[in-house]
């Protein structure tokens, strides 16, 4: 209740609560289905791929002038691969803490996570591993299982799974997934997103309803059994009920994402593009849908005070000079 209040506090001033920042243009891997690097991510005119990005003591000035300006609670550093930038975020992950920021770095674990950041206060690094080893090291090599295990050593990391339907052909995969990863001292807990499409989007990825229909039951049951899968219940229903719209998801209205260059927004979220929500299964978005349509004493929902509190935000920001990001000199 306290974090609500919080960002309850945030929105109310005109800023969002959390921020995701693509730290890089950069990855070492090619996965299939990769919405980052997708032609509708930035709006269709350019990729991710094709942006200016920075390095050295530019990007980490570029960070923290963003973080400053748009006061978030939370900050997601995502990529690209933000470890290809790690120099960079030994500077700029213990200058956040400094700032008491609360901080997730999202990783493909395929290099070395450096042992300082263990110490780290409010720094959660997540760590994504699609499947078990076979299917995961065909679509995330070079992020191979092996790397992962050697390199999560020392650390208490999150698993990151994103269901696919290639994972779901074969009953019992998942408890498998979910068991392995229990068993490992460097993991502290487990959470289980499922592949959200394009609006129009074919791919071989994309979950049938019946094929989601049997995650849903599988992760309620898995839930009482694994104590590290952290999916309370009501977050797995609302996989079952996914947001109509980005208008109707609190997580696309509280959260802030900027692309690699500093300058594009990516809307309506993380996603970018044309998500097709009705299949949307991004675990941001049902924890805090969770959240939204949790019930205060009297039964007032919590989501109705965010949906007001955010017009009032809106009003506030509008009349805010807006924020331009200088242009210096580009990272080669």
């Amino acid at each position: 209740m306290e974090g609500i209040i919080t960002a309850w506090g945030r929105i109310l001033r005109g800023y969002h609560p959390a921020l995701s920042i693509e730290i890089t243009r950069e990855c070492p891997l090619r996965c299939p289905g990769c919405y980052a690097y997708g032609d509708e991510h930035l709006g269709g005119e350019i990729n991710l791929r094709q942006v200016t990005d920075y390095k050295g003591q530019e990007l980490v000035d570029r960070v923290l002038g963003i973080v400053d300006a748009e006061k978030p609670l939370h900050v997601s550093i995502v990529g690209g691969e933000p470890l290809v930038r790690f120099r960079e975020l030994q500077q700029i992950l213990p200058k956040l803490a400094e700032r008491g920021k609360y901080v997730q770095v999202v990783t493909s674990a395929v290099r070395p996570i450096p042992a300082e950041w263990a110490s780290i206060p409010r720094l959660q690094l997540v760590v994504s591993i699609d499947g078990l080893q076979p299917e995961h090291d065909r679509r995330r090599t070079p992020a191979t299982y092996d790397r992962i295990l050697k390199h999560i050593a020392g650390h208490q990391i999150t698993v990151h799974c994103t269901v696919t339907r290639q994972q779901v052909q074969r009953n019992g995969y998942l408890e498998e997934f979910v068991e392995f990863w229990s068993a490992n001292p460097n993991v502290r807990q487990i959470w289980v997103s499922l592949f959200t499409p394009q609006v129009g989007e074919v791919a071989e990825e994309i979950l049938r309803p019946e094929d989601r229909q049997r995650v849903v039951a599988a992760l309620m049951t898995l839930r009482t059994k694994y104590k590290k899968l952290a999916m309370p219940e009501g977050l797995i229903q609302q996989y079952a009920q996914p947001p109509r719209s980005p208008d109707a998801c609190v997580f696309a209205q509280t959260t802030s994402c900027i692309s690699a260059d500093f300058e594009h927004r990516i809307t309506p979220c993380q996603f970018g593009g044309t998500p097709d929500c009705s299949q949307c299964g991004c675990i941001a978005s049902a924890a805090l849908g969770a959240v939204g349509a949790h019930r205060l004493p009297g039964g007032l929902r919590v989501g109705a005070i965010f949906e007001t509190s955010l017009k009032i935000g809106r009003a506030v920001r509008a009349k805010r000079p807006p924020r331009r990001v200088s242009s210096p000199s580009p990272a080669a």
